[in-house]
């Protein structure tokens, strides 16, 4: 995806390409280029970020933004920091020689650097003096506030202490994940920023490298010296203590059940489970790095392994993409530490000394790849150590692209036995195939394990190298939750995990055997179980999970990553999609949800100090009044054909509601159709004021959906995401249950599309308070409709009473789990 400003006449002025991590701000940054131009056309392009809110840098992307910006007389690149520079290299390699010759990579600042080369090119500047330009335009700043001294080398950080210590509180260290925040962070600023462990007196390394960073062998109780330098060194100190502070934004450590010290050869549970089926082992292809010199001089070396390095960035990125769908964006956050290692200046800095001195690609990379993993298996801590084969997976990956090695299908159908398994396999895996995994090596702490985990694959770990000799098609019994593997078992034992997997698989196929069905309560409610959704794809999802409506779309998928918003035709085909996905069963279509944390790059917001807070929701839609007047007329269309509920987020004061509804009776008028007889309107709860006078908003509405998860934090002052007060934003909180409880007695239905709906333990509080609509992921579906069949309507009343007066979260639970509206479960 590229932006641009029309050339001038003929394209011949010099062209300039914005390369940032941050999409926004090198939208930001061409936009206050373009004020210093005064109408004079200057040809512009922008690769910037991986999408709309990811931030990172694409070779490909940059090669198609110079391609367009080459207009003959010459390109010049601005770059910010880490790997736009190495992406940018890597695109100008891929460019023909002649046109190649034509850009010229710059080294200025990338905000003042683009306003000075914007104006000098506009004026007719040649691409040698657009660059010299730009590369003198700290000039000014610097003359006025003074030249600070030169920031000492990352191994030396000179005398004086360090800027600050802090201690590492996450449960297994600065690990991966952690690590990776810190990189992140340290990249994104106009900082140089040098670590030290100085609990176990380390030597100092460059916060900027991330195979540096994970040989500090940082672990829990670990005291961090930091050291900073640079324009930005207060804000990268300021941030990388935030950081530490709120535990690196990890979530809880996984739970794994293990025996407190397993016997030689046993295998260690590593993601519960029971599995059985024929053993399928995958064929290990070798990689043999050719010992002979390079056939090819260094440059070209080079050159081969960065488009090698490339490929395997594109396919880390998709198999991202595909597990944050899939398991979340917690677990798929490992695939950034991959990232980021494909990235790392200082690794690649000391492969290309090897391919200059002589050695070939796949030899320099190996070697410098082995050296990393060595430091990091040579640490005490067994999950740090761990870390070691991340380095080696992301290793084995390049080396295979550079040298054309391929991989045997890692899906086969029954149990897989391998020796080990990267995070990428684990994530590719085929659910539908695999019924366990037995692995000879590895660690229940390996990425690879937390991924199987996400994903419900039973798996152990550990079972030793005899498991490798195991014939294909011998049966094998796997218990993922004990960490039993059992061999060609007897007949009785087979029957035992049988036992064992139907037990636990019992309450899942009744739940969809009858995800179909109407959940309804033993004494007669009838509560609609529906799903959450952002595609066609989804929809379709939900109607196979048997969901009785689209309880939540979210309209805003339609209107992220592009430049522009969908017109009212595009909207009315997306939305027609999804309810033809959904075979004519309602739809609930919320108004575009964006704005303060979630920004649009065409609809330019003003900073926020806290986007929570701000301009969000409805607030935005308001504030731009023919993007929401589009959106309606679009879902006015819809609701002739299907029955639609509409829906408006954040909704706070009966003024907005009002506001909104103005704008759907013009889009209704403008239709020219009268009012849809299907077409029913209400707000989202997620501002505590709006459950507590919900009252004020029953006559304006025909329902209510509650979204639990924004209403929790605003209810409770816990941020979403922040793991620091993770144990504050608790859903089962009685203030919380009660907000819920004001909204069901205003009078009107009630539907619950936050994560509390998926909740289980949660369905006896949320019907006995009166909610008759739960809308979840698909996949839960069926279990959500089984948990409602399963109540009694007048006890979970009685339940829910009871949880009113509960004083924590902690007795709420106490008081599900002895109630008997959970009728026996």
């Amino acid at each position: 995806m590229t932006d641009r400003q029309p050339p001038g006449p003929g394209g011949e002025t010099v062209g300039l390409v914005v390369v940032s991590h941050s999409r926004a701000l090198a939208r930001a940054a061409v936009a206050l280029a373009g004020e210093m131009l005064h109408g004079r056309p200057v040809r512009i392009e922008v690769a910037a970020g991986l999408d709309e809110t990811t931030f990172g840098t694409d070779a490909g992307r940059i090669l198609e933004a110079v391609t367009a910006a080459d207009r003959g007389s010459g390109v010049v690149v601005l770059m910010d920091l880490g790997s736009a520079v190495l992406s940018a290299e890597l695109a100008l390699e891929l460019l023909d020689d002649a046109a190649r010759e034509r850009v010229l990579l710059c080294p200025a600042p990338l905000v003042e650097g683009l306003v000075v080369a914007a104006v000098a090119a506009a004026g007719g500047a040649g691409r040698d003096e657009v660059a010299a330009e730009a590369g003198g335009a700290l000039a000014g700043k610097i003359s006025h506030l003074g030249v600070p001294a030169p920031a000492p080398p990352a191994d030396d950080p000179g005398p004086g202490g360090p800027d600050a210590v802090f201690t590492v509180t996450n449960p297994h260290g600065l690990h991966a994940r952690p690590a990776a925040r810190v990189v992140q962070a340290v990249r994104m600023l106009d900082a140089r920023v040098t670590l030290r462990n100085r609990t176990t007196g380390s030597a100092w390394v460059p916060a900027s490298s991330l195979s540096k960073v994970a040989t500090l062998g940082v672990l829990c109780g670990h005291e961090v010296e930091v050291r900073v330098g640079g324009a930005q060194a207060r804000e990268a100190l300021d941030h990388l203590l935030a950081l530490a502070a709120r535990d690196f934004d990890e979530g809880p450590a996984p739970a794994v059940e293990r025996p407190a010290a397993a016997p030689a050869g046993r295998p260690l549970p590593a993601s519960p489970g029971v599995g059985i089926g024929p053993a399928w082992s995958v064929p290990a292809t070798p990689v043999e790095v050719p010992v002979a010199p390079p056939a090819d001089d260094p440059a070209v070396e080079w050159r081969r392994l960065k488009e090698a390095i490339a490929t395997v960035r594109r396919a880390v990125q998709r198999i991202r993409a595909g597990a944050v769908r899939e398991v979340g964006e917690p677990a798929a956050a490992i695939f950034d530490a991959h990232l980021l290692l494909l990235d790392d200046a200082d690794l690649l800095a000391d492969v290309r000394a090897l391919v200059d001195g002589g050695r070939s690609a796949a030899a320099a990379w190996s070697a410098t790849l082995g050296r990393v993993g060595a430091e990091l298996g040579a640490l005490s801590d067994p999950y740090m150590a761990a870390r070691a084969a991340d380095v080696a997976a992301v290793g084995d990956q390049v080396l295979r692209a550079l040298l054309g090695v391929t991989r045997g299908d890692p899906s086969p159908t029954g149990v897989l036995v391998t020796g080990d398994l990267t995070p990428a396999e684990a994530a590719d895996l085929d659910r539908e195939r695999v019924t366990a995994v037995v692995q000879a090596f590895g660690s229940p702490s390996a990425h690879s394990a937390i991924l199987l985990r996400a994903r419900g694959i039973p798996a152990v770990v550990g079972a030793g190298a005899e498991v490798l000799g195991v014939a294909d098609g011998t049966l094998l019994a796997v218990d993922g939750r004990l960490g039993e593997v059992v061999v060609d078992p007897s007949a009785r034992v087979q029957e035992a995990f049988r036992e064992r997997a139907a037990d636990l698989a019992r309450r899942a196929a009744d739940a969809l055997a009858h995800a179909s069905s109407p959940a309804v309560t033993r004494d007669g409610v009838e509560v609609a179980v529906g799903a959450n959704v952002g595609s066609a794809d989804d929809a379709r999802a939900a109607a196979a999970a048997g969901a009785d409506l689209a309880g939540l779309v979210r309209t805003e998928f339609l209107f992220l990553g592009r430049d522009a918003a969908p017109d009212v035709d595009e909207q009315e085909a997306v939305y027609r999609g999804i309810a033809d996905a959904l075979h004519g069963r309602r739809i609930t279509l919320r108004t575009l949800d964006v704005g303060g944390d979630k920004p649009l790059g065409y609809l330019p917001t003003a900073p926020e100090a806290n986007p929570f807070l701000g301009v969000r929701g409805i607030r935005l839609s308001l504030a731009r009044p023919q993007l929401l007047a589009d959106q309606l007329l679009a879902v006015v269309r819809v609701a002739h054909d299907v029955p639609v509920d509409l829906m408006f987020p954040m909704v706070g004061t009966l003024d907005e509601l009002l506001a909104a509804r103005a704008l759907l009776d013009d889009a209704v008028t403008l239709a020219g159709r009268g009012a849809p007889a299907g077409l029913r309107v209400g707000i989202m709860v997620e501002v505590p004021a709006a459950a507590l006078k919900a009252r004020a908003f029953a006559p304006h509405v025909d329902f209510f959906s509650v979204g639990t998860n924004d209403l929790t934090q605003y209810a409770l002052a816990a941020e979403r995401g922040n793991d620091a007060v993770a144990a504050v934003a608790d859903p089962f909180d009685p203030g919380l249950l009660q907000l819920v409880g004001a909204v069901c007695r205003a009078g009107r239905p009630v539907a619950v599309c936050g994560e509390l709906a998926a909740d289980e333990r949660a369905t006896a509080l949320l019907v006995g308070l009166g909610v008759r609509e739960l809308s979840v992921a698909p996949r839960a579906v069926p279990g959500v409709k089984q948990a409602v069949r399963a109540l009694d309507g007048r006890e979970a009343a009685a339940t829910a009473a009871a949880a009113l007066d509960a004083p924590t979260a902690a007795a709420v639970r106490l008081l599900l789990e002895a109630e008997p509206s959970r009728g026996g479960r």
